[in-house]
C-alpha cells in the first residue's frame, strides 16, 4: 500500500461521510478499502460515547472473515460487570492514562494484558493496535469526547511499520466522517426524546421559523395523574421522580405503541395528538391508546403495591378538533407543539374527570366522530359548561372508567 491509496481511501470517507453513510458501513468501507489495497488488515473496531437517554454508545466491528456489517449499542459501563470490563479494557487504559495509543505483538510474546485480546489471539490475530482520538471542550457533547479503535491483523510478521504509518494518517478522517454521523443521530435522539417523534422530523426537515404551523384536523389527549399533589405531600421527596417516571413510561409508551405523538409534559400532565386524514381512524387510535394504558396500569399498579409504593389512576379527556400545529414562541426560545381552542377544551374535559369521579371523559364532538360499531359502548354523563369554552356540552364516557387509586 502506498500513499497514493492514502489519497484515495481519504476521499471516498469524506464523500461517504457527506452523503450520510451509517458507521457501520462508513468502518466495513474503510478497512475493505485498507486490506485491498495491501494494507493486512482483519479486524477492526470503533466506538464513540453518544447522547442517548438509555444507551452509552455505540461501536461499529469489521472482520474480514464475515460479510455483514456488525453494530451494537452499549448501556452505562459505571458500575457492575460493565465497569470492571470497560477498566480492564485497553481503550480504558488509553483514556486513564492520557495515551494515544498501545499496541500488543501478540504473536511475539506481548503480554495479553487487556480483555479481549486472549480472544483475537486464540483467532490467530498476531499484532494488535488500540487508538484515541480526543475531541477538544469545544468538540464534545455529553460523554462523546473522543473515538476510539482497534485494529488486528492475522499476517505472520504482523503491521509493519508502514502499515502502522498509513493508520496514523487515515483513521484520524474515519474518525471525523463517523463523528459528523454520529452528531447527526444525536441531533434526531434530542429532537424525539423532548419534542417527539412527529415534531422532530418536522424540525429535522427545517421547519423551524417562528410562527411557522399549519391548520390540522387532529383527536387530542390530554391526561393528569390522580391525587398527584396529595400523593407528592405524602412520600418521601426520592419517591416522586420514580412515581412520575413509572406512570409517564405507561402513558407515553401506551400513545406512542397506538400511533400517537406526545407533544408536551406538563408536571404530570400529557398533551398527546393523533394525525390522520379520516377522523374515525384518529379516535380509534385514541380509544386504542386508552385501552392499552389501562393494561398497563393495572399491571403497573400491581408491581408497586407488592413493593408497598403509592400507586393511582390517570384521567383522560378525549377531544377532536382543528388546531394549529407548528412553531410557537420567541426568536430565542421555540416550541413545537399545538394551539386553539380545541386544545383549552380537552385539557378541560380531562380536569372534569375529578368532579364526576370517571377517569374517561370524551367530548360530543369526539364521540360523533369514532366508529359506529365503539359508538355504542358510550354512555352519557351529562351536560357540563367547561371553564373557558363558550360552549356548554355533553360528555360521554366508556364502561368501567370509574376512577380508583
Amino acid at each position: 500500500m502506498d500513499y497514493s491509496d492514502v489519497s484515495t481511501i481519504a476521499a471516498w470517507i469524506t464523500e461517504q461521510g457527506l452523503k450520510g453513510a451509517s458507521e457501520a458501513e462508513l468502518m466495513t468501507g474503510f478497512c475493505a478499502a485498507c486490506r485491498n489495497a495491501g494494507l493486512p488488515l482483519d479486524r477492526g473496531l470503533a466506538l464513540m460515547d453518544t447522547l442517548h437517554p438509555v444507551h452509552e454508545g455505540r461501536a461499529f466491528r469489521w472482520d474480514s472473515e464475515e460479510e455483514i456489517e456488525t453494530e451494537f449499542e452499549y448501556g452505562s459501563t459505571s458500575s457492575g460487570e460493565a465497569a470492571a470490563n470497560w477498566q480492564r479494557s485497553a481503550f480504558y487504559y488509553l483514556w486513564a492514562n492520557n495515551e494515544r495509543e498501545i499496541r500488543r505483538r501478540l504473536g511475539f510474546g506481548d503480554p495479553i494484558d487487556f480483555s479481549l485480546l486472549d480472544t483475537i489471539a486464540e483467532a490467530g490475530h498476531t499484532d494488535f493496535i488500540a487508538m484515541v482520538h480526543r475531541f477538544s471542550e469545544a468538540g464534545t457533547i455529553g460523554e462523546m469526547d473522543c473515538f476510539f479503535s482497534h485494529f488486528a491483523t492475522k499476517h505472520p510478521e504482523g503491521f509493519s511499520d508502514h502499515d502502522l504509518a498509513i493508520l496514523r494518517k487515515l483513521v484520524p478522517v474515519l474518525g471525523l466522517a463517523i463523528k459528523c454521523i454520529g452528531l447527526g443521530r444525536i441531533a434526531r435522539t434530542i429532537a424525539e426524546v423532548y419534542l417527539g417523534e412527529d415534531a422532530a422530523r418536522q424540525v429535522m426537515e427545517g421547519k423551524i421559523s417562528r410562527g411557522k404551523s399549519e391548520r390540522i384536523s387532529a383527536a387530542l389527549w390530554f391526561s393528569d395523574l390522580l391525587n398527584y399533589t396529595k400523593i407528592s405531600d405524602s412520600v418521601p421527596p426520592e419517591e416522586i421522580i420514580p412515581l412520575l417516571n413509572d406512570y409517564s413510561e405507561a402513558v407515553i409508551t401506551a400513545i406512542h405503541e397506538s400511533g400517537g405523538n406526545v407533544l408536551k409534559l406538563i408536571g404530570d400532565g400529557v398533551l398527546a395528538i393523533f394525525k390522520g386524514e379520516v377522523p374515525a381512524e384518529t379516535c380509534r387510535a385514541a380509544l386504542h391508546a386508552e385501552a392499552l394504558l389501562r393494561e398497563k396500569l393495572a399491571n403497573l399498579n400491581a408491581e408497586r403495591k407488592a413493593d408497598d409504593r403509592p400507586t393511582t389512576d390517570v384521567y383522560i379527556g378525549l377531544h377532536i378538533g382543528d388546531v394549529f400545529y407548528g412553531n410557537i414562541g420567541s426568536q430565542d426560545r421555540l416550541d413545537f407543539t399545538v394551539i386553539g381552542p380545541a386544545v383549552n377544551e380537552v385539557s378541560r374535559i380531562a380536569s372534569m374527570c375529578r368532579s364526576v369521579d370517571l377517569n374517561l371523559l370524551i367530548s360530543s364532538d369526539f364521540a360523533t366522530a369514532i366508529p359506529e360499531e365503539q359508538r355504542a359502548a358510550l354512555a352519557c354523563v351529562g351536560r357540563y359548561a367547561l371553564r373557558g369554552v363558550k360552549r356548554a356540552q355533553e360528555l360521554y364516557t366508556l364502561d368501567n372508567a370509574r376512577l380508583s387509586a
